[in-house]
């Protein structure tokens, strides 16, 4: 939770190391610390019972829309004008990882938990330069910053971060450079962004079963299950040959262990690897981590795992109930948790492989089937065994099999290759960073305002002024009305009309 080193130890370091990377500035270079160019405005806690998602009021920046640049969530009640943020002004998160962006949405007010920066004069510093440096201080700090459970980043941090202060000129350069390679590199990286959302929905489509199926041209579609007591909705027309079966019918499924915290230290039980929710993915197991678990031997031998068994989750969030995969004996002896259900097919009834897509494909089933909780939706054992599964002709299992892993294999590689562009595309604005605050992506005017001068005026402007850096404000006064105001009002900071901000997601 705690920042254990200041700011300035971090660059001092990064410095030191020769390879300050985000942290860099170019020899000629001053720095400043943040508090004396902008002030920062820590967010107000606005009482929940005013919030609502329908419109009544003015939007709530949160920290989780900082990033994301929308908001679904409105405040109804009252508010102090200083708490307004419009479209242009810098905000940061401060809890998890410490994201920076410029607002673009609507007036809106600032929440909890998020701060806004407000550069003081735009004749010292540019907002712009601004938030194409300050990613990379947020993240040493972030690095730094020790955790139990989510990371928070005071103002107090924010106002001491010392950063790189070039000529104005050049500071004006250096944005025009980066937004000229940034906005192409940005336009690349949506359409790799694009490439892969439509693939993964196309592979989602291919890997069901049914794929090629569900059309009219079905002339005598099989008949549908004998009823179950489930809500089976509309079920996918299959050919008449094909038949449809509830799980039970084609599988024997058992639910997993629950775990004994008092049994766990019991050296005399076996100690054997289990499988959690986390482990079951759609399609895929992801065995990075494997946790173990203490139980009776008998309960360790009737839960063992055998290749072919259908692994599906049994809570979570509502649309990740049923996901799961098949097993193929990766880790010998493991057994899995009561959340993760497994379905052992009889009498090799069904390809597994068959039965894992369709349960994969089968999300409005397991929303419709499934019970919510507060915060987790889960769904029965008694109701999974009454999934409805299309059965094909035991002769045809195969070729379905052979075509789906084929059409799979040219969707995998296609979303590899955007991950890959995307990957390169992280590394190359990386570089360009890297290049503009060393100093090496736009030539250095010798007419310009030496840095050190542009310090100096900077502390002789403050300090004729009387200023210092302000405090977030605890406690704002009550406003009268709650009623959106019809202009911004006269104290606004926003950046003028003609800037062209470019957001910067590290």
């Amino acid at each position: 939770m705690a920042l254990t080193t200041s700011p300035q130890e971090l660059v001092a370091v990064a410095e030191a190391s020769e390879q300050a990377g985000l942290l860099s500035r170019h020899p000629s270079w001053e720095r400043v610390p943040l508090g004396e160019i902008a002030d920062v405005l820590n967010g107000f806690a606005f009482k929940s019972h005013s919030f609502n998602r329908v419109g009544d009021g003015l939007p709530l920046i949160r920290i989780r829309d900082v990033v994301r640049g929308t908001t679904e969530t409105y405040y109804s009640g009252s508010y102090e004008p200083q708490y307004l943020v419009e479209s242009g002004d810098i905000i940061v998160g401060m809890d998890g990882d410490f994201r920076v962006s410029t607002w673009r949405g609507p007036t809106a007010l600032l929440n909890q938990r998020v701060c806004k920066v407000t550069v003081r004069d735009k004749g010292h510093y540019d907002p712009r330069f601004l938030v194409c440096v300050l990613q990379g201080y947020l993240d040493a700090i972030g690095a730094a910053t020790s955790s139990v459970t989510v990371k928070h980043l005071s103002s107090r941090s924010m106002q001491e971060i010392p950063l790189p202060l070039p000529p104005l000129a050049e500071q004006h350069r250096i944005v025009e450079a980066l937004e000229d390679h940034l906005s192409r590199l940005e336009a690349a990286e949506r359409l790799a962004t694009q490439a892969t959302v439509r693939a993964r929905r196309l592979r989602e489509s291919v890997s069901s079963i049914t794929h090629g199926f569900n059309v009219p041209s079905v002339e005598v579609p099989a008949a549908p299950p004998a009823p179950g007591g489930t809500d089976d909705g509309l079920l996918p027309r299959i050919p008449s040959t094909w038949s449809w079966k509830r799980l039970e019918e084609i599988a024997d499924v058992v639910g997993g262990v629950t775990k004994d915290n008092k049994r766990q230290s019991d050296p005399n039980l076996p100690e054997v690897p289990y499988l959690r929710v986390a482990n079951v993915q759609r399609g895929w197991l992801d065995l990075s981590e494997v946790s173990v678990i203490r139980v009776p031997e008998k309960k360790a031998i009737q839960l063992s795992l055998r290749t072919g068994d259908v692994l599906l989750n049994e809570g979570g969030d509502r649309d990740k109930l049923g996901r799961g995969w098949i097993w193929e004996g990766q880790v010998e002896g493991a057994i899995h948790q009561n959340h993760v259900f497994r379905a052992r097919v009889r009498d090799d009834y069904i390809h597994p492989k068959l039965l894992s897509w369709y349960a994969n494909s089968a999300a409005r089933w397991f929303d419709a089937n499934g019970k919510q909780s507060v915060n987790l939706a889960s769904i029965s054992l008694s109701k999974i065994k009454k999934l409805p599964v299309p059965v094909p002709p035991l002769a045809e299992q195969g070729a379905i099999v052979e075509r789906i892993e084929d059409q799979l294999s040219v969707l995998d590689a296609a979303i590899s290759f955007s991950r890959q562009a995307l990957s390169k595309a992280k590394a190359l604005r990386r570089s360009l960073l890297v290049q503009a605050f060393e100093g090496r992506l736009v030539l250095q005017d010798p007419a310009d305002e030496p840095a050190s001068v542009l310090l100096d005026r900077i502390r002789a402007e403050r300090e004729a002024q009387g200023n210092k850096p302000k405090r977030a404000t605890r406690r704002p006064r009550k406003a009268t009305n709650s009623e959106a105001p019809d202009a911004p009002p006269s104290a606004s900071s926003a950046p003028a009309t003609t800037a062209v901000q470019q957001e910067l997601p590290l």
